[in-house]
């Protein structure tokens, strides 16, 4: 679960990462208001849209699990994980 929030939250902000480089590449100045107050809707929805299409591409060639899931369980002292059968 920790994978997807961080996969999410990367994805998200990569917008705002390659706009922040640009701007230094121009020889901008990064942290000024000025520079991200035009461009902030339009980087959130860019960033927004990644996560969608990461969630909409990963539903599309994910793995499915199919038949019943056997949960962990502990047989003679050892633990045997859970999977699907």
């Amino acid at each position: 679960m920790t994978r997807a929030v961080v996969q999410g939250l990367v994805l998200f902000f990569l917008p705002f990462v390659l706009f922040g480089a640009y701007l230094v590449i121009r020889r901008r100045n990064p942290l000024l208001w000025s520079h991200w107050s035009t461009q902030s809707l339009w980087l959130t929805i860019a960033g927004l849209g990644f996560v969608v299409l990461s969630l909409i591409v990963t539903g599309l060639v994910d793995e499915r699990k199919t038949g019943a899931y056997v949960p962990t369980r502990v047989e003679n002292g050892r633990v045997i994980p859970g999977h699907f059968e």
